[in-house]
């Protein structure tokens, strides 16, 4: 056959798939609580990690648009994976759950979501399932402050001593950003936000520099994400001690 042969016959096969997918809701959450304690006891936990990636359009080629993606990892059973396009898809939420539905998921499963925080992506992950977590994703946080360590290595060392300890000198901006990732990962969120704005007053008084500018803003941007994002930050370290999963890290192959 030839190839235009195979790609119609493609289309109509996602074509029947995508009709029997079902209408799109803003809920998919049924039933009561006196409803899901009725229910058979629960299978274990799913985890669902969604990430984006960009691929080139065909016919701009200097164009790309976001695919989001997603794997959902049950402990027992095989792992499914799913894709669309946010902005094209007019079932994204009703595609998230058909796959989880197809994993024998209950009204009264545990199900964690890690997502590295748009909202748009959130959106999609809402209202699934009444026993659901959501929580930001350790990597995307990791990455972030990496990036910031790498632009103030070029920020001149202040060697000035601070006013409650005269006789030590001031750590350096890199070390005051793994203090910043250290409070992250045990989920002290305030203290981390607290040391954000020390970052910030004493990237304010430091010496010029190529990169101080980039740095300050990136560290702006950073505390509006960690903000935004408050509640579904978790200790991190805790989750890893206890094997749960804290990043979308499993997801990188779906998304290549």
């Amino acid at each position: 056959m030839s190839a235009n042969t195979v790609r119609n016959h493609l289309h109509h096969v996602a074509q029947r798939a995508e009709d029997e997918l079902g209408e799109e809701r803003s809920s998919f959450i049924e039933g009561c609580p006196r409803d899901w304690e009725g229910l058979p006891r629960p299978p274990a936990p799913i985890t669902v990690g969604i990430d984006g990636g960009y691929v080139r359009q065909w016919e701009d080629k200097k164009a790309y648009f976001e695919v989001i993606v997603g794997k959902s990892i049950p402990e027992e059973g095989a792992a499914c994976r799913f894709g669309f396009v946010q902005t094209y898809d007019e079932k994204p939420k009703r595609r998230v759950f058909e796959v989880l539905k197809g994993q024998g998921m209950q009204s009264n499963q545990s199900v964690t979501f890690l997502s590295d925080g748009g909202d748009d992506v959130r959106e999609v992950q809402q209202y699934l399932s009444p026993e659901s977590e959501h929580y930001l994703d350790w990597f995307h946080i990791t990455m972030r402050i990496t990036v910031m360590k790498q632009m103030a290595k070029g920020l001149p060392t202040d060697t000035s001593k601070t006013e409650v300890t005269p006789n030590k000198p001031k750590p350096k901006i890199e070390e005051e950003l793994q203090l910043l990732k250290w409070n992250l990962w045990h989920g002290n969120v305030s203290r981390a936000l607290n040391r954000i704005e020390e970052l910030q007053l004493d990237l304010g008084t430091a010496d010029e520099s190529e990169n101080r500018p980039k740095l300050m803003r990136t560290l702006r941007e950073f505390e509006i994400y960690i903000e935004n994002n408050r509640a579904f930050i978790p200790n991190f370290g805790e989750r890893y001690r206890n094997q749960e999963r804290i990043s979308t890290a499993f997801v990188e192959s779906t998304v290549n």
